[in-house]
Parts: C-alpha cells; structure tokens; sequence
C-alpha cells in the first residue's frame, strides 16, 4: 500500500506561489501523530536536504532551511493525516522533486521512516 501521496506542484513563474499537500494513506492515525514530517527537495544532481520539519509534539515545532526561511511554511493536520508546504516568492533554484518523508518515533529510541513518491515543481518564466 502507497504509504505517503504529494500532489500540489506544478509550473509556477519566479515569486509566484505554491501549495504542497502529503496524504498518510499507508500511515495509521497514531503513527501519523508519533511522526515528524519532512518535506526533501530531490533536483537532479544534488543530494537530498530537507527544507522544512514540523516535530510531532504538541507545540509542533519547525524547522526551516536557511533557503526557504520566510518564503515557505510547513503545517500539519492530524486529524486528516496530511501535511502542508505552503511555498511563496519561489525562485529557479527551489525547482525540484518534492517529497514527504514521515519519521515515526518508535520504543528503545527506535524509528521508522515512511516515503512519498514525490511532487514535481518547476519555477521557470
């Protein structure tokens, strides 16, 4: 079963905007609230470094890439075990595969991560 589902990219022009979306449909709802969510730029020839984290606790904290900070914003709902980039003044560079990565906080300080295909944005004019 697919375990997480981007969809929301596109073909946008420089500074303009965009709204990712990651669906949990192979993530059961108390693994999706045990998880820190992620969401990894893939660009062809570059190794893969997350832009945006939202922790799992309570007072769901976040983390943003030097990068993105001010242009992009990452969110969460539980309830509907999707998670939210939202992308805004977006420039050539951010142009990438987007996925979303799920890391479950298991027992014994373990954990588990779950994987999305991918979102394709591409900021060009």
């Amino acid at each position: 079963q697919v375990q997480l589902v981007e969809s929301g990219g596109g073909l946008v022009q420089p500074g303009g905007s965009l709204r990712l979306s990651c669906v949990a449909p192979g993530v059961t709802l108390a693994a999706f609230m045990k998880s820190t969510l992620t969401w990894v730029p893939q660009a062809p020839g570059k190794e893969r470094e997350s832009v945006a984290t939202i922790s799992h606790l309570r007072e769901a904290f976040k983390t943003y890439a030097e990068s993105v900070k001010g242009r992009f914003t990452i969110s969460r709902n539980n309830a509907e075990k999707t998670a939210y980039l939202e992308m805004n003044m977006l420039k050539a560079e951010d142009t990438a595969v987007y996925l979303c990565k799920a890391t479950q906080t298991l027992d014994w300080g373990l954990e588990y991560v779950y994987w999305g295909q991918g979102t394709q944005v591409n900021v060009s004019s």
